[in-house]
Parts: structure tokens; sequence; C-alpha cells
């Protein structure tokens, strides 16, 4: 999965690094020469890009356009509520993640900025943000019980197994609860007869194991 982290600090060269160690391809963009010269010689060749991570055509030159994920980690929240939002409306980018230095800025990360999660720790957010590209497309809300149980959510794609498919007749492991089911913008309470259509938005309580099992039984037939 390709990745781009905007902000070449502490944050962005920690989470490069566990990103890289799980196998997936990143851009770090970062527009200090200081910084770019000392992630140049730490990370893979081809994985820095200098430049400004809020014009549109640094992030054109970074491949934004085909990126999963866009994590804007710079310190300035102002910075990463204008790169959030050129990932996510004028870019497309289909997970959007930010780091609130300022809590007081918090109540501007939200879905109106183009940000699907918005984190104030940056070991959360890296740890978040590998956990999420080991699972593919399902995103972590919330973890629960000191992190043994999560709330995730999914969406299903247009070929899912689980199109057509009864709740009551999923094979859902035990250690995992449907919560809701967001279809066009309106929450559906899960009953048994709900059966999934493609673009919907399921989400569910899950321990680790459940959560790849769940993944598997909404992955593409």
């Amino acid at each position: 999965m390709f990745v781009i982290i905007v902000g070449g600090g502490k944050v962005g060269s920690h989470l490069a690094v566990l990103l890289l160690n799980e196998g997936h391809e990143i851009k770090i963009i970062d527009d200090r020469p200081a910084v770019v010269d000392h992630l140049q010689r730490e990370l893979p060749a081809g994985s820095v890009l200098a430049g400004d991570g809020s014009s549109p055509t640094v992030l054109e030159a970074a491949g934004i356009r085909r990126a999963k994920v866009l994590a804007a980690v710079t310190a300035a929240d102002e910075a990463n509520l204008v790169i959030t939002s050129l990932a996510r409306f004028e870019f497309g980018v289909p997970r959007v993640i930010a780091r609130v230095n300022d809590p007081r800025n918090e109540w501007m990360f939200n879905a109106e900025m183009g940000v699907d999660v918005a984190l104030n720790q940056a070991d959360i957010l890296a740890k978040l943000i590998a956990e999420e590209m080991s699972l593919g497309d399902m995103m972590t809300l919330l973890k629960l019980r000191r992190g043994q149980y999560a709330l995730v959510e999914e969406k299903l794609p247009a070929k899912s197994k689980a199109l057509g498919v009864a709740l009551k007749n999923l094979r859902l492991p035990e250690a995992c609860v449907i919560a809701a089911v967001i279809r066009k913008g309106k929450v559906l309470i899960p009953k048994g007869d709900m059966m999934f259509e493609a673009g919907d938005e399921v989400l569910a309580v899950v321990d680790d194991d459940a959560a790849q099992t769940l993944r598997a039984l909404f992955a593409p037939a």
C-alpha cells in the first residue's frame, strides 16, 4: 500500500520506518533542507521528496493520485488542515489522518476538513496507521480494554463476499459484534435479516483475531 507522509520530524520519520518495516511503500515530504538531508540518509532512495506538502504541485509530484492513505503530521495545525483538505477534496485520498499539535484546535479536525482520524499523541498515531495498513481497508476507530478489543470500520467493496448475505447467515467470529451499519448517510441498527449492500460502512467490535476473520468475510469474492 502506498502512503504519503507530510512532515519529516520525529513523528513522520518514525511512522515512515514503521510502514517500511511492514512492507509498505511510502513517500515522505518536508521542506526543511536539514531534515530532508537526514531523511535521505536514513530512508531508502526515492522515499523522500523536498517541498511544501501543502502545495498541490508537490503532492502531485509525490504521487498522491495513487495514495491510499495520507498522514499530515507537521508541527503546524494550520498546515495539517490545508493538507488534509487537499488530500480529500482535491485528490480523493481514501484515508486521511492528521496530527493535532494543540488540543484546543482538535474541534477543527473533522470530516468537513477532510480528516478521517485526528490524533494528538505521536506514538498512538504511528501505531494506529501501521495497524491500519496491516488490516487493508479496515480502519481502527477506537481501542478498548487497553487494546484488547477495537472498534473498527470497513466499507464493503462492490464485489464483497458479504453482499446479499443476511447478517444471521454470516459466519462471524465469536469475538465480533456488528454494532451498526451506515448506508447512504443513515445509521442502521443491524438485525438478523439485514442484507449487506455495496458501500455499506460496517462498524464492529472485535479482538485482533476476529478483525482478521472479519476482513476476510468482507473481502472481494
